[in-house]
């Protein structure tokens, strides 16, 4: 060896290794999506165990109330971008090309600097945190709240502020590029009829299309936003500024809440006839109820805004956009149920996650009907009631049906099986520490107390402890599936090609084969 060859090879090693990180074929990617899901999901769900546990006693013992708004902040910040997105988006990578006969991505280079670019945005969304911890002078969690309401984000004088709206500007331009690859792969790469897609690549679909038009409009908020702080603009103070950032941020957040939901939907409809030993029933009006949620949920969004001041037709309009949208949704529980009815139910751990995620959607569809009545949501919208409902969709249904897709998938990721024990372990904690928390929610809803709040009266301190329990054992359930994935990767049996036995059953297993 000469003394030159030497950092030649180290040059040429180093262009392996970019070559590597920018040509990836969608089952690396979709890992690389999982990865960063789940520890962006473990780092908000801190977040929320430290929430809870400032809520323990009615005073402020733990922390200032400014550091309850800091959790509360990064929590939603971090669980909603950062955690169900790359997750989602994780799936529908692994799952969608063999599904529809693809051998890869439209544009794989383009899945991989849309994921990198999510690197820098996690940092800059959690860069007060870090500043934190790391006692940088003047960097610090923010506190004004997810929805990121004008006047307080644009006078706030925390740069951190700043790194957050770059950070979601990351995430604007990297999920837009992600979803349209999915779109454009589903559409162009496509080797079977459109009679024979699945539902849960149309659900990924009609949420690409979905991302692809509300991202930007988050992008041009965030844009004014920024201006205000950094140009002195007047863009959102002032006048009805606040109001402008509102119907932009709902415009987008409302449709977004869908982008979230509708994969889980085809998750819950992929995975439930497997293990019910029959096929789905009623396929077509799946399809035709995903793609109604699709065009609807675009017109729902001013019911966030009946405390505004708006109209009363402006008011009645979106009550009346917002029962519509239960209707589709509806039309695919009972798909569920009907599938479910006479047949033989297998409980392995992907069915026990998808029957609770099932549960937990009609209680969070029930509740959220209501909050389309518009007495009823001026009476709660301020309330617990909402954390409740909202959380039992998230949480519960969105939560629970990631957590069948990971068991469900996992050996097509990793080529290896996951502890059963664990998994059920894992799910029955989930399923419980949910039910508890926030059932004891929804009640503190119902008694009008006052979301947002780092106190309360000490009449409401037992249903907070009950919630702030059913939150630990949720913990706990985390555990138990960070314990079986570390496991699994380090002494986990090898799958066999056909995992879950369903190559003699009556629903196809195409992304087996």
């Amino acid at each position: 060896m000469t003394r030159s060859s030497t950092p030649r090879r180290t040059l040429e090693g180093a262009g392996d290794s970019l070559a590597e990180l920018s040509s990836v074929d969608h089952r690396r990617l979709a890992r690389w999506h999982l990865a960063l899901a789940l520890v962006m999901g473990l780092w908000g769900g801190l977040d929320a165990l430290f929430l809870r546990t400032a809520l323990v006693t009615p005073g402020l013992e733990q922390w200032p109330a400014e550091t309850y708004n800091a959790f509360f902040t990064t929590h939603g910040l971090t669980m909603l971008f950062l955690f169900v997105l790359p997750a989602i988006w994780g799936f529908a990578y692994a799952a969608v090309p063999p599904l529809i006969g693809a051998d890869d991505l439209a544009y794989p280079n383009l899945g991989v600097w849309a994921f990198w670019l999510q690197v820098p945005a996690a940092l800059a969304v959690r860069s007060g945190t870090i500043g934190g911890i790391l006692g940088v002078a003047g960097l610090e969690p923010i506190a004004s709240g997810w929805t990121l309401y004008p006047p307080l984000s644009v006078l706030s004088p925390n740069p951190a502020v700043d790194a957050v709206l770059v950070g979601l500007l990351l995430v604007a331009v990297g999920t837009t590029a992600t979803a349209w690859n999915l779109v454009v792969t589903i559409q162009r790469r496509r080797e079977i009829r459109w009679l024979d897609v699945d539902t849960f690549t149309w659900t990924v679909l009609t949420a690409g299309w979905m991302a692809i038009v509300a991202f930007p409009v988050l992008a041009v908020a965030i844009a004014l936003l920024l201006a205000d702080r950094t140009l002195g603009t007047a863009f959102l103070l002032g006048g009805g500024g606040p109001l402008v950032w509102q119907h932009l941020f709902w415009f987008f957040a409302h449709p977004l809440v869908y982008v979230l939901v509708l994969p889980p939907m085809g998750i819950v409809g992929h995975v439930l006839p497997r293990f019910a030993g029959r096929r789905l029933f009623g396929r077509r009006s799946s399809v035709y109820s995903t793609l109604a949620i699709g065009v609807v949920s675009f017109t729902v969004w001013a019911h966030h805004m009946f405390v505004t001041g708006v109209g009363p037709s402006v008011r009645t309009v979106f009550m009346f956009t917002t029962l519509a949208v239960a209707v589709p949704s509806s039309a695919k529980l009972c798909t569920w149920l009907v599938t479910l009815w006479g047949g033989a139910v297998r409980y392995s751990a992907p069915m026990i996650a998808v029957l609770a995620a099932v549960g937990f959607f009609v209680v969070g569809g029930v509740t959220g009907v209501f909050l389309a009545v518009v007495p009823i949501n001026v009476r709660y919208t301020g309330t617990y009631y909402v954390v409740a409902h909202f959380h039992f969709l998230l949480a519960g249904f969105v939560g629970l049906s990631l957590v069948a897709g990971a068991y469900y998938w996992y050996p097509l990721l990793t080529g290896r099986r996951l502890e059963p024990g664990l998994a059920r372990l894992h799910g029955w904690l989930t399923i419980v520490g949910v039910a508890v928390t926030f059932g004891a929610l929804l009640l503190l809803g119902l008694a009008q107390l006052p979301r947002r709040v780092a106190t309360y009266p000490a009449v409401y301190a037992p249903l907070q402890q009950l919630a702030t329990v059913g939150a630990y054992v949720i913990a706990a359930g985390q555990l138990a599936f960070l314990l079986n994935l570390g496991r699994s990767l380090w002494i986990g049996d090898p799958a066999p090609e056909d995992p879950w036995d369903l190559e003699d059953g009556p629903s196809h297993a195409r992304e087996w084969r």
